[in-house]
Parts: C-alpha cells; structure tokens; sequence
C-alpha cells in the first residue's frame, strides 16, 4: 500500500506536464486558426476591391459606348478599352469597408491589380511575433468585352472619268454616246448625250441611316439613334470576373 501511494505521487507530475502541453497546443493552434481567418479576411478584401474598380471601369465604357451610340466607327476602340479612367478609388473605398488597405494598379488590358492587407494583426499568442502580423493577399479583376463591333466600311474609292476617244480633226473629242448622233442620222435617244443623275457628285446622305446590329455573344441587338430605351446594360456589354494571377502561383 505504501509503494501504491508512492508511484501516485510520482505521476502527478507527469499529468501536468501533459495538461500544460495539450493547453500550448491548443493556444498555438488558435493563434493559427486566427491569421488563417486574417487571412480570408484579407483576401475577401483584395477581391472585393478588384471587382469594384473594374465595375466601375465598366460602367464608364457602357456610359461611353452610349453617348457615341450614332458613331459607330469609335465602338471597336471603345470596346477595346479607349477612354476608359483609372477607377482605383473604388478599390480603396471597398477596402475601407473590410478593414484593410490595398494598393490598386489600373493593368493592360483592361483589369486592375489589388494587393490588400490587414488593418488588424494577429494579436499576441504563444507564438512569438505574432503581435505585429497582418495578413496579405493579391487579387486580379478583369474586364471582358463581350459584343462583337461592326467592321469599319472601306472607303468608297473616287470615281473616274469615263475614257474619251479621238474625234475628227476639227472638232472637240466626246465620252462615247455623249453628244454624238446614233448611226443613221437623228436625234440621239432619250438620256443619252448628258451625264447619268448623279454622276460626279456626292449621293445624298439619309437623315436617319439605320445603325448597325451588335453581337454580344448569342445576343444581336438593333440601337436605334432615337431610341435608347431598349439599349443593352452595361453586364450585357462587358463581363466582369476575377482571374489568377502569377503572384497566386505559389
């Protein structure tokens, strides 16, 4: 009984050690689960400012493509990005709301480059260094036209005059069938001895050409310059979405 109570006493001891040790597993493992949440946290940040700004981007070229709605030679450079501006204060302004800082990058072509990191560090742990910690990430958002422009028309080339051929000595040379008589003697027939209608001079412009289709994926849309209540919005124009990134290929 004595020797019972002995090695009683010699494993007290050795429960505590145990107890002391599973207690800084688990206080280690939180300190990990935190910067994993830090983490998440940041990289829901960058992703939310790279969207917003190329949204917004978006949103300008559609607004743009709209007020050059009856022109539709500028619609490919519009499509492909002409004029667009640099909307890397939404980036900031999305941040801000997940409680972190980003550094925003306007890239070609057409997406934004975010790197986000935390406001907030992981705190004070049982591992050391932890207290000065915050959590990065890196996010890319793209923009992705999705409507095809109509091919710019060639430019119609000059007229030429027609040939003209060699009369008799004596008189002035004529286009053939211009001021000529028919063989036979007489009056030459009705239209013949004066220019076509038309001929050497500009046709007349319509005063309201219709505007070309536009193929946004499976989708032909028919603008009307009088009519811009049936008008594709600008997530019919343009798609926007997060991509990888080479700075994520880790």
């Amino acid at each position: 009984m004595i020797r019972a109570r002995h090695d009683t006493g010699q494993a007290f001891p050795i429960y505590l050690t145990v107890v002391a040790g599973l207690l800084f597993l688990a206080l280690a493992y939180l300190a990990v689960g935190q910067a994993a949440v830090n983490r998440g946290g940041a990289q829901t940040a960058a992703d939310a400012a790279a969207l917003a700004a190329a949204q917004e981007t978006r949103d300008q070229l559609a607004d743009l493509w709209r007020e050059n709605l009856d022109d539709p030679a500028s619609w490919r450079a519009i499509f492909e990005g002409a004029g667009a501006g640099d909307s890397c204060w939404r980036a900031d302004q999305l941040a801000a709301l997940n409680d972190a800082a980003v550094r925003c990058a306007f890239d070609a072509p057409l997406s934004y480059v975010v790197d986000a990191r935390t406001n907030k560090s992981v705190g004070d742990s049982v591992v050391p260094g932890t207290e000065n910690v915050q959590a990065t990430a890196h996010a890319r958002a793209v923009i992705e036209p999705l409507c095809t422009p109509p091919e710019t028309p060639p430019e119609t080339p000059p007229e030429t005059p027609p040939e003209t051929r060699p009369g008799p000595p004596g008189e002035p040379t004529a286009p053939p069938g211009e001021g000529s008589a028919p063989p036979g003697g007489g009056s030459p027939p009705p239209g013949e001895g004066s220019p076509p209608p038309g001929d050497g001079h500009e046709p007349p412009a319509p005063d309201d050409s219709p505007l070309p289709p536009l193929t946004c994926e499976d989708k032909v849309w028919h603008p009307q310059p009088d009519d811009t209540t049936d008008l594709p919005g600008p997530e019919d124009l343009f798609d926007v979405h997060l991509a990888d990134s080479p700075a994520n290929d880790r």
